[in-house]
């Protein structure tokens, strides 16, 4: 009767130890997206999207060059909170100065603040009055599962301005081409097909990429 109590223990403790390992790869494999919905990485993406569809393109520059280029600038913006980041969380818990929940705790502060200066005050109340949190809390005590959905809110909000922003000199383009193309009676033709070299060299000439990466970097200032 021992034996087999002891059989269902080590059969109960193995189970167990699946459903940890389990959960922790879940985990894991959302740990990536979580980490880039903290960064700079959502609104840049979204306005490259937009931008590629003003411009009429359907896949060129493909998905895989778009998310390229948006990993590059958010680097290249989130260096300073990466470096904070490495300086007073890493290094101290690297040397065993800290330990790993103090570590986690430290390194929480400058994605916060980068967070909290990105996040608009009315997307802030509302996700504190959803999470029924007082809306009285300091920056300081608003809990971070808070201010994530936040921020991810207010980014979608500035990457469609910004897109809408971006996309209104396309659309001038495709309503002239659309109407000279009525009045010459081509209406049977695409409007796309003829504006579309016309937005690229347009694009080409004002230097547009020049222009979309310092206003998506310059949109973090």
């Amino acid at each position: 009767m021992t034996l087999f109590t002891l059989d269902d223990g080590q059969q109960a403790q193995k189970v167990n130890i699946k459903l940890e390992i389990l959960a922790m790869m879940t985990v894991m494999s959302l740990l990536p997206a979580m980490l880039l919905m903290m960064t700079s990485f959502t609104r840049i993406i979204i306005v490259l999207v937009i931008l590629r569809q003003a411009l009429g393109l359907q896949q060129s520059p493909p998905n895989k060059v778009l998310i390229g280029i948006a990993l590059v600038l958010s680097m290249f913006i989130m260096q300073p909170v990466g470096k904070e980041i490495y300086q007073k969380a890493y290094l101290p818990y690297d040397q065993g100065q800290i330990e790993l929940p103090q570590a986690i705790a430290i390194a929480e502060q400058p994605l916060r603040h980068f967070m909290l200066a990105q996040t608009r005050e009315t997307d802030l109340e509302q996700m504190l009055k959803i999470a029924q949190e007082p809306l009285t809390l300091t920056q300081e005590q608003i809990p971070f599962f808070v201010i994530l959905p936040a921020y991810v809110l207010s980014e979608l909000k500035t990457a469609f301005q910004i897109g809408f922003l971006l996309y209104l000199p396309f659309l001038v383009i495709d309503l002239v081409v659309a109407s000279v193309l009525m009045s010459m009676g081509m209406m049977m033709l695409s409007p796309l097909i003829i504006s579309l070299p016309f937005k690229l060299l347009i694009f080409v000439l004002a230097d547009g990429w020049s222009m979309t990466v310092s206003t998506l970097t310059a949109s973090f200032g």
